[in-house]
């Protein structure tokens, strides 16, 4: 039980050794006059070491298109039980279809082909992302033809006129967009599954523009009216839009309809990184500077093999695209396993950076505690990564014996690591803190019996971040996980509440 906090913040870590005992004068009678362990207590400190690794968290993460339009793009080589578990970073299957693969009558959905990719992932503990397209470049049908036969107006275009698109202001046609998206949302919404879905049903490819296809110029409050339908049905999910709503190539940090979207808490997404050959490399790293400091923002670079040809290319742009536009989110567009073994090398940076990147710097606490005695924990943190932790979490510290029980569980309520700041590389800011906490409390009877099977004796100090109530949800780079991102720091002496402490 967490009694009372004193929080301290600082640009500098807690000097000291690691694994270092030492008296309460190690912490600096500076840095905390207030509160201090009792001068006979020896403490336990360490700062842990960044393990590199890649890391699997909420909001964040390398995005696979196993759909990329064409349903042979780029999950189809792939065994049903193969989810990508050697690419580092993965945290997402990215599914993006045309919408007659899906409502091919109408009212009659085949949701069986988003399904059971997702659920392959799903399994692994990953998330699913989808977009819904109304055109492409690579059929006619896009939309289902019943939607043009029910009366919707559109166009043919391309060679002999072999494509239709839809007239992305047609009433007929926003009423059965209308229609999908609730089908689609009583599905999906507010599925903690779903990292995000697209606002697709507007624009070649969905992707908010129509200057490769018809070339019929919309009025503002069309791209709003999509945005509407989507923000209608999905409540609780992430939305988000193309930056190419604002123009395929017209840089600017502010647009009208990207200024909307953000009002109605919907982020954007760039899916023109490496599209073109440098200084055309992207167009909107200044439009994400709005969105980024409460939205994640979500990358899309061309398919890897088409940049390449187009000389396009280039490791290190790729990494600066994820800095530049403090990216949380960036696709693997590309049979996966070739993308990853031509590029580990600047993959493995990227998911230094990418998103949020949770490091305790230091933590300190007492040798020995006794039961029912409140005890300080000072702990330090950072985030090195290019974005903000925005699902928040609390530190914890838990206490487990040698056969992996839990013994205790102690939350910070007080520090939420949404609160850590972004900084450059290899900067980050530290944030100290100094948690009081106390195991057994004997506020009445009834407390002390149920804390009866707390017994003293030699235990793992365990920290994690996640809900208040101690349940893990962030995985942190350190080594010595439980398998419940729970990670061991090292050992705590609890002795009974008569035994002094030497």
């Amino acid at each position: 039980m967490k009694r009372r906090k004193f929080v301290v913040t600082t640009g500098l870590g807690i000097a000291g050794m690691t694994l270092m005992k030492g008296s309460n004068e190690a912490l600096g009678q500076s840095m905390f006059p207030l509160q201090q362990a009792p001068p006979e207590v020896s403490l336990i400190k360490i700062n842990p070491s960044d393990n590199g690794k890649a890391l699997v968290n909420p909001n964040m993460g390398w995005t696979m298109h196993f759909y990329s339009n064409i349903i042979d793009n780029y999950g189809s080589k792939l065994e049903p039980s193969d989810t990508l578990d050697d690419f580092p970073g993965l945290s997402t299957v990215y599914l993006r279809l045309p919408w007659s693969f899906i409502e091919q009558e109408e009212g009659r959905f085949n949701w069986e082909i988003l399904d059971t990719p997702a659920q392959r992932w799903i399994d692994k503990g990953k998330k699913v992302a989808f977009r819904i397209s109304a055109s492409e470049s690579w059929m006619r049908w896009a939309t289902p033809e019943w939607v043009a036969k029910a009366g919707a107006k559109g166009y043919d275009w391309g060679a002999e006129g072999k494509y239709w698109e839809p007239a992305y202001d047609d009433p007929i046609f926003l009423e059965k967009v209308d229609k999908f998206l609730a089908e689609m949302a009583s599905r999906y919404d507010g599925n903690p599954n779903v990292a995000f879905v697209d606002v697709g049903h507007f624009g070649l490819w969905g992707e908010g523009h129509t200057v490769l296809s018809t070339k019929i110029e919309y009025d503002l409050s069309v791209a709003k009216r999509h945005i509407d339908l989507y923000c209608k049905h999905f409540k609780n999910t992430l939305l988000c839009i193309s930056d190419d709503f604002a123009g395929h190539d017209k840089p600017g940090d502010r647009f009208p309809i990207t200024d909307y979207a953000f009002s109605k808490g919907v982020t954007i997404r760039d899916d023109s990184i490496l599209v073109q050959p440098p200084p055309r490399s992207w167009f909107h790293a200044e439009m994400a500077q709005l969105f980024w400091p409460t939205l994640p923002v979500i990358l899309e670079h061309e398919h890897y093999g088409s940049s390449i040809n187009r000389k396009a290319w280039s490791k290190d742009l790729l990494l600066k695209a994820v800095e530049d536009y403090h990216a949380s989110y960036m696709s693997i567009h590309w049979w996966p396993r070739i993308l990853l073994e031509e590029n580990r090398d600047v993959i493995d940076k990227i998911n230094i950076r990418i998103g949020y990147r949770l490091q305790l710097k230091t933590i300190s606490w007492p040798e020995k505690i006794r039961l029912g005695e409140s005890f300080i924990v000072s702990h330090s943190w950072a985030n090195s990564g290019v974005a903000p932790c925005y699902p928040g979490g609390f530190p914890c510290i838990t206490l487990k014996d040698e056969k992996g029980g839990i013994v205790s569980v102690l939350t910070e309520e007080g520090f939420n690591v949404s609160e850590l700041r972004v900084a450059e590389p290899n900067n980050a800011v530290v944030k100290q803190i100094v948690s009081t906490f106390t195991i057994a409390p004997t506020f009445n009877d009834p407390i002390k019996a149920f804390f009866r099977g707390i017994k003293p004796g030699i235990y793992d100090l365990c920290i994690s971040v996640g809900k208040k109530d101690g349940a893990p949800v962030f995985e942190l780079p350190y080594n010595e996980s439980d398998g419940h991102k729970r990670y061991k720091m090292g050992k705590i002496e609890l002795l009974d509440r008569e035994s002094s402490i030497h």
